[in-house]
């Protein structure tokens, strides 16, 4: 099948991946456009996977203000190279990272950095609930591990899905800025600030 330009221009503005790649998908996949998109978010998780060992001191801090003044966050996004800690793609993901924390309100960056007795408090809470609502005794933890797994799916940043396409996660996100980028990112630390708190 004859792939044209405009279908090449429609994937690549749809996934932000290179022009080359796109045709290259869609190529793979015969044409069909969403099979296309699947194919590269794929790829830029096995590039991305490849990618995840390697160093990042370099990097930015970007700031994001909510309209009011009242919201701000800063978050430190660390890449490999300055050469690409300058690129727009790189200050235009973090700023998409900024704006994602100011929008959930995560508490970590990833699961290890929740505090263990917060999380067994949680799970305990969510045990006497399966308890109260009558639940039998054998699934009971069952339900409380359901449950904890969707508290990090609301605290944990890389764990939320992304304001910007609820489809995806902040983690898958990230990994499609490493595939399309070439180089491992990593989100350091963030901050978020809301007025009188």
């Amino acid at each position: 099948m004859a792939i044209n330009a405009n279908q090449v221009k429609e994937l690549r503005e749809k996934t932000g991946a290179g022009m080359m790649d796109c045709k290259k998908a869609l190529v793979e996949v015969d044409g069909d456009f969403e099979k296309a998109i699947t194919y590269l978010r794929e790829q830029g998780i096995s590039k991305a996977a490849k990618k995840e060992g390697r160093a990042t001191a370099e990097g930015i801090i970007a700031t994001y203000v909510h309209t009011g003044d009242k919201l701000a966050v800063m978050v430190e996004i660390n890449c490999e190279t300055d050469f690409v800690a300058r690129t727009d793609d790189f200050r235009n993901f973090a700023r998409d990272i900024a704006m994602h924390i100011a929008a959930s309100a995560p508490l970590c960056v990833d699961r290890e950095d929740l505090d263990a007795e917060v999380i067994e408090k949680e799970r305990e809470v969510y045990r006497q609930q399966a308890i109260n609502d009558g639940k039998p005794e054998k699934i009971i933890d069952k339900i409380a591990d359901g449950r904890i797994e969707k508290y990090y799916s609301e605290v944990v940043l890389m764990e939320q899905p992304f304001v910007k396409d609820s489809d995806k996660t902040i983690g898958d996100f990230v990994k499609g800025t490493i595939g399309s980028l070439g180089e491992n990112i990593r989100i350091a630390r963030f901050t978020r600030y809301r007025l009188g708190e």
